[in-house]
């Protein structure tokens, strides 16, 4: 695993396109929220980063799930990475009972529109879909147990970071320009398909 931060899109950008399909056999696309703020997440199912974010992500996701989009994106090379298949997202899906989408971007063309760089990777926009908040969930991280092993119980995820980037939204209030990377595993990209801002 390579450790990796957001790139940090700039403030203010457009929210890329996109049309993927999602494990409940839709295709979700940017136009099907316009009009409302929209989070959109770049994760994987096997990630220890991930998997330390993923209950407080639904927790605060269903808090605002009449007042804001939201879309997970997976974007890692399923062929090596067999954990992240389209039929084990539909079981992650199942599993953590997210009632977002969860779309596939296989051919990693989403996630280089979006400069996502590690999962999780988080991008806030506002109702007009321009880019008011990127980087990190929260300011915890797991503790690494050891080699591969991770303890998420220790330092739990809140989400914190996030809410209030929302909440900011939702009352048209600023959001804080100080923002922090998000750090995670390293997007697997399909080899000759790295981006540009890739590093290994």
């Amino acid at each position: 695993m390579a450790l990796t931060e957001s790139t940090m899109m700039k403030l203010g950008s457009d929210a890329p396109n996109f049309s993927l399909p999602a494990t409940d056999g839709s295709t979700v696309t940017l136009d099907q929220f316009s009009g409302k703020p929209l989070l959109v997440a770049f994760i994987c199912n096997h990630c220890p980063f991930v998997i330390h974010v993923a209950g407080a992500l639904k927790t605060v996701t269903d808090k605002y799930a009449d007042q804001i989009g939201v879309v997970a994106i997976q974007s890692n090379d399923t062929e090596n990475y067999p954990a992240d298949s389209f039929e084990k997202m539909k079981e992650e899906v199942a599993n953590r009972g997210y009632g977002f989408p969860y779309a596939l971007d296989e051919e990693q063309s989403v996630a280089k529109a979006y400069s996502a760089a590690c999962t999780p990777d988080f991008f806030l926009f506002d109702e007009s879909h321009k880019l008011v908040y990127r980087g990190r969930f929260d300011d915890t991280r797991p503790t690494r147990v050891e080699s591969g092993v991770y303890d998420s119980e220790q330092n739990p995820a809140t989400g914190a970071e996030m809410v209030a980037a929302i909440e900011a939204v939702l009352n048209k209030a600023e959001v804080p320009q100080k923002q922090y990377p998000a750090m995670g595993c390293n997007i697997k990209w399909k080899s000759g398909n790295e981006p540009d801002y890739f590093s290994s």
